[in-house]
């Protein structure tokens, strides 16, 4: 694979070239590689879910959303 002819061969590459990535409105990425095990296969309740503060975008909301913090009690 690679991104702008540049070969995706290191995670350190990766990285570099998201965190440089702009827009014409002056956007800029902050980036950093997380290199933390994570246990998988782990299932989650309906009633888990429906638990969660979920904000969704307005443009194409089945792939940018944010999970917001919950109020602890």
């Amino acid at each position: 694979m690679n991104w702008r002819g540049k070969v995706l061969e290191t995670f350190e590459i990766i990285v570099n070239l998201i965190e440089n990535t702009t827009n014409r409105g002056g956007l800029k990425m902050k980036c950093g590689l997380d290199s933390k095990n994570y246990e998988t296969g782990k299932k989650i309740r309906d009633s888990q879910m429906r638990k969660l503060k979920m904000l969704f975008h307005d443009f194409h909301p089945e792939w940018n959303y944010a999970i917001l913090p919950l109020k602890e009690t």
